[in-house]
């Protein structure tokens, strides 16, 4: 077999492919700018411009964001999520909940049936967290997300957890600041602790039970918000 001298576009692609092992790996975090390009240069062996030519290309996939005279950023921490943001980019608010929420209820169903002792501690503390929080309407949202991906992860359904936490993260965004959340912390008081009783106690029909509660509620508070004209759908 003769052997082929490499093309510049493989080389670039290489480059490309380490940088993404680099982000998914978690060495590069979300939100952290990565290394400088002579240090990258340096690292790698290449030219200036083969590095930037790979940099590009992860930034029109979107998992790099370059901010003019800060450096290049992590965006997202995988290409799986960057296609998500990008599709969910061109979504509408109303359609991400119903796809979120079809989610919610079997992520219930398969977080009671297959939960270890573990994923329960977490859940657990999870929601401690967010009921603390109550007082803090940003800070509560947050905490809010960990507890859901967390019953998410209970699920042990690795392409789930992915599109579930790249869905919740594009719902929060949109939603935090615009909804009256004290209108609805009592009530999600209520069925997050039932839906924590109904996984600790593996009960996969009690678990989407209060899932479908949780998610009618902010539904019906969102979709009356967006009927007033005070959002966007």
């Amino acid at each position: 077999m003769t052997l082929q001298k490499p093309v510049r576009s493989s080389l670039v692609k290489q480059i490309a492919e380490q940088l993404v092992q680099r982000i998914e790996s978690g060495a590069w975090k979300v939100g952290e700018r990565i290394p400088p390009e002579p240090e990258l240069v340096e690292q790698l062996g290449i030219s200036r411009n083969t590095l930037r030519e790979a940099v590009q290309a992860l930034i029109h996939t979107g998992m790099l964001e370059a901010r003019q005279g800060d450096g290049t950023y992590v965006r997202s921490s995988s290409e799986f999520g960057a296609a998500m943001q990008r599709r969910l980019r061109r979504s509408t608010l109303l359609e991400i909940l119903e796809v979120r929420y079809g989610l919610e209820r079997e992520i219930a169903r398969l977080a009671a049936m297959r939960r270890t002792d573990a994923d329960l501690l977490q859940i657990r503390q999870k929601l401690d967290a967010s009921l603390s929080l109550r007082h803090d309407p940003q800070a509560y949202i947050t905490a809010d997300v960990a507890f859901h991906i967390a019953v998410a992860h209970a699920t042990h359904n690795s392409i789930m957890i992915d599109l579930y936490e790249q869905m919740t993260e594009s719902l929060r965004l949109s939603v935090s600041g615009t909804l009256d959340f004290h209108d609805l912390l009592d009530q999600q008081a209520i069925t997050h602790t039932a839906l924590v009783q109904a996984i600790a106690e593996q009960s996969p029909d009690a678990a989407e039970e209060a899932a479908s509660n949780l998610i009618q509620a902010s539904k019906t508070a969102l979709t009356e918000l967006i009927e007033k004209g005070g959002m966007d759908a």
